[in-house]
């Protein structure tokens, strides 16, 4: 484990039993989903020693989880309707409701916390004082997968040791220190809404303004894998919006229009060389009979598709709404 400093700005003088916390939880037409976890989350914060309570977000324009959340009559979760379409408003409509309050958690309609998930993320939190906290996030699949999927292992994440710094993260698994947020001036990015990638470019931002986001390995949510998203038509078109949306986050941070052009020659340099070496793999897969391989080196080739069109300005929406 990594030394960190002991306190962080909003701690000095105060005990985490002082701080106000949100848990964020943005849902999107997912009603069995909310509905599961919901419960799972007021039990969190019940046993919080902070002062927390459940925030929905619904970004459903028929604000159809409203009458779900009444219902359930669950202690101290509140609903609001985010109207306006994409996940960056959701996320920018939790910073906001979140008010004055310390803290603000974001996680997942579909995951599952597990243990003492809360309480570690706040643990870490009080011992390095950093702008945020990132969880891990372990994928469990809704009935059996494609065979070509497990192969290849897609959903596997990282895992570090507690306290490790990171640059970079999902909002999947989040806490932050909503003082140094709002002290970095970051918010989430609109046009990145129905594209993904919002979540990257807020953190690299926050990151870059001198503050600090450290890994908690302890606390684990679980996201729940539907049939639909292990396909292997579901898995490339993820691997290539990644990299389509690396691009791009890349470029809109470069700082000046020669270090934006030097940016997209190395982009689509990357993605070339993915391109090559995703091939051979795939060959390579193919003649020694191991779909593992096989998997892997069109993942690549994805991945350095999604890098070359990002390099070159085409965005791809994967959260496009069909009416």
């Amino acid at each position: 484990m990594t030394t960190e400093p002991a306190v962080g700005p909003t701690l000095e003088g105060r005990g985490v039993d002082d701080l106000r916390l949100v848990v964020a939880v943005l849902t999107y037409r997912r009603a069995g989903e909310l509905a599961e976890v919901l419960p799972v989350l007021v039990a969190q914060a019940a046993s919080s020693r902070a002062r927390a309570g459940v925030l929905v977000v619904d970004n459903d324009p028929d604000a159809g989880a409203a009458e779900l959340v009444r219902a359930a009559g669950l202690p101290g979760v509140r609903y609001v309707h985010e109207p306006e379409p994409g996940i960056a408003a959701a996320r920018n409509r939790a910073l906001s409701e979140a008010g004055d309050a310390d803290l603000l958690v974001f996680v997942d309609d579909d995951e599952r916390p597990t243990g003492d998930w809360l309480e570690l993320l706040l643990a870490t939190y009080e011992r390095t004082g950093a702008a945020g906290v990132v969880g891990p996030v372990v994928s469990q699949f809704v009935g059996t997968p494609h065979p070509w999927v497990a192969a290849g292992r897609f959903f596997d994440r990282r895992r570090l040791p507690t306290g490790t710094p990171v640059e970079v993260a999902a909002t999947n698994n989040l806490l932050l220190d909503l003082r140094q947020v709002r002290a970095a001036g970051v918010t989430f990015d609109l046009r990145y809404g129905l594209s993904g990638g919002s979540d990257s470019l807020f953190t690299l931002r926050l990151t870059r303004a001198g503050r600090r986001l450290v890994w908690c390995d302890e606390a684990v949510v679980v996201d729940r894998v539907p049939a639909q998203r292990s396909t292997p038509r579901w898995v490339l078109a993820r691997a290539f919006r990644l990299g389509n949306g690396w691009s791009r986050v890349s470029l809109e941070l470069a700082a000046s229009p020669l270090a934006r052009a030097a940016t997209r020659s190395r982009l689509a340099l990357a993605g070339a060389v993915r391109l090559g070496g995703g091939a051979l793999r795939w060959v390579a897969g193919a003649v020694l009979r191991r779909p593992g391989l096989r998997a892997r080196g069109a993942r690549t080739l994805a991945r350095g598709a999604g890098l070359l069109t990002g390099a070159v300005g085409f965005v791809y929406a994967e959260y496009r709404r069909r009416v």
